[in-house]
């Protein structure tokens, strides 16, 4: 029996409207949106940036920004209307009977209050523990989210964790109060893929044992097709199609979606890039080179330092795409960081064409900084709200002192183009764009120096697959073009074959297997390597 024919439903959306005030008049996000979710049932509503899907969460949540509004519509909590109760109902209810993993793990965490406090005082607040078993109990919810010593990390700060780290902190404490309706926006766009399978499973166990409704709110098809009983396609605040994910995925109706299920990658698209395509040679010259390079950190409770990354030796060709790929905490991001000489090494040595870039000073430490650019994997804390996105990406050129105003302002308008962003943008704010849209200026400033080395970590994890689609081509397109280099860090091993030419697998700080993209995952070595590909979402969807 399905739940449709079981039950009533726990959630129900009908004909919702949602508006925004702005300073070029009103703009309607979502628009006429009907949505069921029956208890034990997983719903995933996919789209891209700007579709409104995110919306749909948090109209669900009353968290809506305080321009928008509910212009219409009625969501209703089994017996509850949301859209009419008050302040004070809503306020009750937020974490107990509606639970929400937000999207960006670095703006939900209180940075001056330890991971352990944060999640005891949500059980506390709702009156489901206190003292010492609220304790207990957010120790085993840490561990139950997929942290290593949880009882060590109950006493550290959110910055001593990574952003998947962070991630699985929020759902933890999602998860605390038992909700009956679990609101997931995004919530493994900054994991790994096997870290990916524990939540997600965990997340069908909740709906499952509790009965709770949940809604997957997801730019990833395969990860929603794979993961949904029922998918929704959101399309410019519309929905545009809607069914069983094996009918969504074997019979697209809407021209949507079958371009969403023809851009999503997997481990049988065609690669985007090659050795040949992008002229390297037989023995390209080495950019940079990473020989025996290790970095240690204290962490707040442990004695020994912790060996972030573990006598790691790459080398970067010109004009290639070199990926990192491996578990948050493996040590990959660390190692860009080394790259990009915003730390420095403990041991082991670092060169650029060369030099020595432990001993770099001055001049030649400039030269350094503009021809290696990074992109990081968090789009919400690398742009200056303060700064219009034209300054944002004309600040590398200001900087630097490259070009006149005038020039400087005809290269932003190009490098806006060149990321599938409108001319309008020019005078927003980073608050006013959607993660995905925001990932897109922070790569437009990146290329705005016409950088040797661009060092992306995790550029793509917030971006819908058709944008993604869109930043793959464009870096193979500015590869073949300027011959630039890419250090690549990802979680997502399926855009990692599509794009790079080597590939280096690591975990707990080392390097456990390297090769050609193609060798790696057509016969891995290792079984941890193994295991990574085998928790790639989606494997069997066709990109027809």
């Amino acid at each position: 029996m399905t739940p449709a024919e079981s039950a009533a439903p726990v959630l129900s959306v009908r004909d919702l409207r949602v508006t925004f005030a702005t300073s070029h008049g009103e703009v309607e996000a979502v628009r006429g949106v009907d949505l069921e979710i029956f208890a034990g049932e997983t719903v995933a509503v996919v789209g891209e940036s700007g579709s409104g899907k995110s919306t749909l969460a948090a109209s669900i949540n009353r968290l809506l920004a305080e321009n928008g509004r509910i212009s219409s519509g009625v969501i209703t909590l089994q017996e509850l209307d949301v859209t009419a109760a008050s302040e004070k109902t809503m306020t009750s209810i937020r974490g107990s009977r509606i639970g929400l993993v937000p999207q960006d793990p670095m703006t939900n965490l209180n940075p001056v209050m330890k991971i352990g406090k944060q999640i005891v005082e949500a059980l506390e607040v709702h009156g489901l523990a206190k003292g010492s078993a609220a304790e207990a109990q957010a120790i085993k919810l840490l561990g139950d989210a997929g942290i290593a010593s949880p009882e060590k990390r109950f006493h550290q700060y959110p910055h001593e964790f990574s952003g998947g780290m962070r991630q699985r902190v929020l759902i933890a404490m999602a998860l605390a109060c038992k909700p009956q309706v679990l609101l997931a926006d995004e919530p493994t766009s900054a994991l790994d893929v096997t870290v990916q399978r524990l939540v997600l499973d965990q997340m069908g166990e909740l709906a499952s044992e509790l009965g709770a409704a949940v809604l997957l709110i997801t730019h990833d098809l395969a990860l929603a097709a794979e993961r949904a009983d029922r998918v929704v396609v959101m399309y410019r605040g519309e929905v545009v199609e809607t069914g069983t994910a094996a009918e969504v995925v074997a019979n697209p109706q809407h021209e949507y979606t079958k371009r969403l299920l023809a851009a999503a990658p997997g481990m049988a698209s065609a690669k985007v890039a090659s050795a040949a395509e992008t002229g390297a040679a037989d023995q390209p010259e080495i950019l940079l080179e990473l020989i025996g390079a290790t970095k240690k950190y204290r962490l707040r409770g442990q004695a020994e330092p912790f060996l972030a990354v573990d006598d790691v030796s790459l080398d970067i060709p010109r004009g290639q795409t070199v990926a990192i790929v491996g578990e948050s905490g493996s040590g990959k991001s660390t190692t860009a960081r080394l790259a990009l000489k915003l730390e420095d090494a403990d041991g082991g040595e670092i060169h650029y064409r060369g030099a020595d870039v432990s001993r770099l000073r001055g001049r030649e430490l400039l030269s350094f900084r503009r021809a290696t650019q990074p992109v990081f994997q968090n789009p919400y804390a690398s742009l200056d709200p303060r700064y219009t996105i034209g300054q944002a990406i004309a600040e590398p050129l200001r900087v630097h002192k490259v070009g006149t105003p005038a020039s400087r302002d005809k290269a932003v308008a190009e490098l806006l183009d060149k990321v599938a962003l409108p001319a309008s943008f020019l005078s927003r704010r980073p608050h006013e764009l959607s993660g995905g849209q925001r990932q897109r200026v922070a790569i437009a400033r990146a290329l705005a120096l016409n950088p040797e080395l661009v060092v992306m970590d995790e550029p793509v994890s917030a971006l819908d697959v058709l944008v993604q689609e869109q930043i793959l081509e464009l870096m193979v397109s500015l590869q073949r073009e300027l011959g630039l280099s890419y250090l690549f860090i990802s979680h997502d091993l399926a855009v990692v074959r599509l794009v790079s030419h080597r590939v280096y697998v690591m975990r707990a700080g080392k390097v456990v297997e390297s090769g050609e993209p193609d060798d790696i995952f057509r016969d891995p070595r290792e079984e941890y390597t193994k295991q990574l590909i085998a928790a790639i979402p989606g494997q069997s969807l066709t990109t027809a």
